[in-house]
């Protein structure tokens, strides 16, 4: 039985977080050497190394992993429960994990944090951005934002919109290579496809069951996707609503927009059982949410 107290996990944490004993000591005004005492009596009663040590900082051992995700786990159902026993102590506050795509990144999301940041203002935010998924308990992810449905039965999911692709290209490609009227003209373009997810690739065009797009140019990034289509080197196909302001901005143009089925793409979040109900997590996802609704993003087909 471990014997490990809350201010225990939460100096971790902040190991962990930081990755320097220094910069833990400087946060709580100590010297090193009490932070180190600290870490000392807990890998001793966790019977395991769990940071290595390097002039470069700290990195966690696989042992260190797991008591991350742990005292992470532990310190945020702390916080809910003092939260509901104290409901007059006030606002949400904590840090919030959320992992996501680059692209939903850096063409939606981060247009949604100043105005959680005034409504919320004790609330933390760590994005952990990467197209692959993640294994939330491992990392602890509070929340994690994707497209599609999760993998596992293990989530609660909670919908925040409705996305639509559809093709785009640059003007400047565009000029070189011709506009595309039909379907068959587009076998004299060049694409640039998803490596990650192939599905993304079968374009359902017209009366055709799919187009299957092949290319010279792949990326399994899909921010790195749209910078290639920004560069002009070929038709992708991307989420409209994060291309539209870029075609109001003249730096790409739509293809075939009457010949592409835009067939809608859930945006969820998706969370582990029984963090839904934390309630800085709850007040970022009904933030999300109507956010969302409120820029022409509906929660349902």
């Amino acid at each position: 039985m471990l014997d490990l107290s809350l201010t225990d996990l939460l100096l971790f944490e902040r190991i962990a977080t930081l990755g320097k004993l220094s910069a833990v000591a400087q946060e709580r005004n100590v010297p090193v050497s009490q932070v180190s005492r600290g870490l000392q009596r807990i890998e001793a009663a966790c019977r395991a190394q769990l940071v290595r040590r390097s002039t470069q900082g700290l990195s966690l051992t696989d042992e260190g992993e797991a008591l991350l995700g742990y005292a992470r786990r532990t310190l945020d159902e702390a916080q809910a429960l003092d939260a509901q026993l104290h409901p007059t102590h006030g606002q949400p506050s904590g840090r919030v994990r959320v992992s996501m795509s680059p692209v939903i990144a850096q063409y939606l999301m981060v247009d949604t944090l100043a105005a959680l940041e005034r409504k919320h203002p004790l609330i933390e935010l760590d994005f952990r951005v990467d197209d692959a998924l993640v294994d939330m308990a491992r990392d602890g992810i509070d929340i994690a934002i994707r497209t599609g449905e999760p993998q596992t039965e293990a989530l609660i999911i909670r919908p925040l919109g409705v996305l639509h692709r559809r093709l785009y290209a640059s003007p400047q490609y565009l000029e070189r290579h011709g506009v595309p009227r039909d379907i068959a003209d587009l076998h004299q373009h060049r694409f640039i496809v998803n490596s990650q997810h192939p599905h993304l690739n079968q374009w359902p065009l017209g009366d055709a069951d799919s187009f299957t797009a092949q290319g010279p140019y792949a990326s399994d990034n899909t921010a790195v996707i749209a910078s290639m289509a920004l560069a002009g080197l070929g038709i992708a196909r991307m989420v409209s609503v994060i291309a539209e302001p870029l075609v109001q901005q003249r730096r790409l143009v739509p293809v075939l927009p009457d010949q592409l089925q835009a067939e809608p793409t859930r945006i969820n979040a998706f969370m582990l059982a029984g963090r839904h109900r934390l309630p800085k997590i709850k007040a970022c996802l009904d933030h999300w949410a109507q956010w969302f609704a409120s820029n022409g993003i509906p929660s349902s087909v």
